[in-house]
């Protein structure tokens, strides 16, 4: 593996050369911004609403120390509509632990739902997903995520290496305050090519095309008494939700 530190960032005009070429890229603050089609400012005022995530009560390791919402979305063109409000599911073959169970999370605010910047992002989710595997409707699921150190560590992937069982993924750093660890690994599903890499700026960007990587980020522990690191995870999957039927 290379480049344990610095993540070799895209420029946005070659994230869909990069994503073809590589299964990742990753975009630094400005250029997420220009790809997502919306100012930082835009971003940073959803950033409050970290806050206010429920506690995750599926967490079969017997944690505390991820919060979380959901809420799924189908992007046509430059059009987003919101579902009604559904379970999270995988399957047992991309989540080992937490695979084959409904998990209803709080939904996602409807405040941040309505703002622009959020309807411009998952339409940039929907483009770069049509330019990877074919113009078409995209069933796309939002996680806001909270990982703290109320259990003195706290874990952001505790299935380990994963693929999510979708076309394409988005990891958004939104914040990370008191932390060590958390970082970013990312392999070739079929080979032994990786990267490694920390996030640490708010607004940097890792997309992933899921057929191709698997990921995962190590676990935190914080630098004093408390600590977090916040995501906003975004997954793009053609003909429909994942879900148990």
């Amino acid at each position: 593996m290379k480049g344990p530190f610095e993540a070799p960032i895209t420029p946005p005009g070659s994230v869909e050369a990069a994503l073809a070429g590589q299964g990742r890229a990753v975009l630094d603050p400005p250029g997420f911004a220009r790809w997502a089609g919306a100012p930082l400012t835009g971003f940073e005022s959803l950033r409050p609403s970290w806050e206010r995530l429920a506690p995750d009560n599926y967490l079969r390791d017997g944690g505390r120390y991820r919060r979380r919402r959901h809420s799924c979305f189908v992007v046509r063109g430059d059009a987003v509509e919101q579902v009604p409000h559904r379970a999270h599911w995988q399957p047992v073959e991309y989540n080992a632990l937490h695979g084959g169970i409904e998990r209803w999370f709080e939904p996602v605010e409807p405040e941040v739902v309505a703002s622009p910047a959020w309807q411009r992002l998952l339409v940039a989710m929907g483009r770069l997903a049509s330019a990877l595997r074919g113009r078409q409707d995209w069933y796309i699921e939002a996680h806001p995520f909270r990982i703290d150190t109320t259990d003195g560590i706290g874990r952001p992937t505790p299935e380990g290496a994963h693929r999510d069982g979708v076309d394409l993924v988005a990891v958004i750093l939104v914040s990370r305050e008191g932390i060590k660890g958390g970082e970013t690994r990312v392999f070739d599903a079929d080979g032994p090519t990786g990267l490694r890499f920390t996030m640490h700026e708010p607004w940097t960007c890792l997309l992933l095309d899921d057929a191709r990587v698997i990921h995962e980020s190590t676990p935190i522990q914080p630098l004093e008494s408390y600590g977090h690191r916040d995501t906003l995870v975004l997954t793009a999957r053609a003909v429909g939700f994942q879900g148990a039927s």
